[in-house]
């Protein structure tokens, strides 16, 4: 699922830089401007003569593909998410029934603290001697 989720993701910015460059090829209404930078001349060439409305059109699409890419992206996050919080609940679900298993006596839990106790605390150390210093 993460896969696909990179893949789109990857798509949509290919999708986004080739929107961005659609944009800025449009031809403005007072034929200057970045559009006449690029070469506005080649673009009809290129395109034809109505190359505004064939830029328009491919504009149009880029958009709703940027669109339904977003959409997609979120809605397969969501539900990424929503299967990782019911993995988490059903390990709190456990971990909650353990808990609230019988308790153990008190004779039996003093013994379980004991060993415990007694496992954790570390050995005293060994006597250190010391040489008397020579004369």
């Amino acid at each position: 699922m993460n896969t696909l989720t990179a893949l789109l993701s990857l798509v949509l910015v290919v999708d986004a830089l080739f929107l961005g460059l659609l944009i800025l090829l449009q031809l403005p209404k007072k034929e200057a401007g970045i559009a006449a930078a690029f070469g506005a001349e080649q673009t009809a060439a290129l395109f034809g003569a109505g190359s505004g409305t064939a830029l328009t059109d491919i504009t149009k699409w880029c958009a709703g593909i940027f669109l339904t890419l977003c959409l997609l992206i979120s809605v397969l996050t969501a539900h990424n998410l929503r299967s990782k919080i019911r993995g988490l609940s059903a390990e709190l679900g456990k971990v909650t029934a353990a808990a609230a298993a019988p308790a153990m006596s008190a004779p039996a839990m003093a013994a379980v603290v004991t060993n415990t106790l007694q496992t954790l605390t570390p050995a005293p150390p060994a006597p250190v001697t010391v040489p008397a210093p020579a004369k």
